[in-house]
């Protein structure tokens, strides 16, 4: 039985346009970061030197991180975005099946068979990106803020594959202002704007119903609202590991 382990895996989800590939830009050593673009090849909305690759199969993601194994300049595997490589296999592979079941059983194992075989084992720092929405619970009566996805890994749900969740968020200075800590700086722009793009890493009353989660003790309470830099989050995951 293999007790493999990524401890430098995280999912970033979040809405669109709130920061989710900007966040990459302060990656440190940008040359040893691969970066799997799952959307159709739209472009990062910064200059980067990232080895970067445009994935037509979801497949090659597999082929990804198994190369990377073999490349010691590579630090970190960038997959952006898990919702749109869900998307892609699905029109690939489900859509065109003959057999929808089958097909369908083939692509919740597809997703299993990629994180715990290539990521779980994977010696590289690992992100994810996703995209959420809002979602009725109907069981429950509420909405909740998740990562959606199809079939049967919708009854545990994407994010419980990970152990460090975070969300990009655009906020109000004014929510942020019970917040502070030396992840958490306002520029002067930011304060014209009266907004900051933010990690958010822990829970809030307004946000109860959000998939966040992480390790206890990984954030304090003052770190709930964090720069969206995700150096930031490497940097203390691997503090925390150590």
């Amino acid at each position: 039985m293999s007790t493999t382990c990524n401890d430098n895996l995280v999912l970033l989800g979040g809405k669109s346009a709130t920061g989710k590939s900007a966040s990459l830009m302060g990656l440190k050593n940008p040359e040893g970061v691969m970066y799997l673009n799952c959307e159709s090849g739209k472009k990062l909305p910064f200059k980067s030197k990232f080895k970067q690759f445009t994935i037509i199969d979801p497949l090659q993601i597999n082929e990804a991180f198994e190369a990377a194994e073999g490349m010691p300049d590579i630090h970190t595997i960038v997959v952006d975005s898990l919702t749109y490589l869900m998307d892609m296999y699905e029109s690939i592979y489900v859509l065109n099946s003959a057999n929808g079941m089958k097909a369908w059983g083939e692509f919740a194992q597809y997703f299993k068979v990629l994180m715990q075989k290539y990521v779980a084992k994977s010696t590289k720092r690992v992100i994810f990106t996703a995209h959420t929405m809002d979602t009725a619970n109907e069981a429950e009566m509420i909405m909740e803020t998740k990562v959606p996805v199809k079939g049967s890994l919708k009854n545990n749900g994407i994010e419980s594959y990970f152990s460090v969740v975070i969300a990009s968020k655009k906020v109000n200075l004014k929510t942020l202002k019970d917040y502070g800590s030396a992840m958490l700086t306002v520029t002067p722009e930011e304060e014209a704007l009266g907004f900051k793009y933010v990690f958010q890493t822990k829970l809030t009353k307004e946000t109860v119903n959000e998939r966040l989660r992480g390790p206890v003790g990984l954030f304090d309470t003052k770190e709930t609202f964090v720069d969206n830099n995700m150096q930031l989050i490497l940097d203390r995951l691997e503090d925390y590991y150590k």
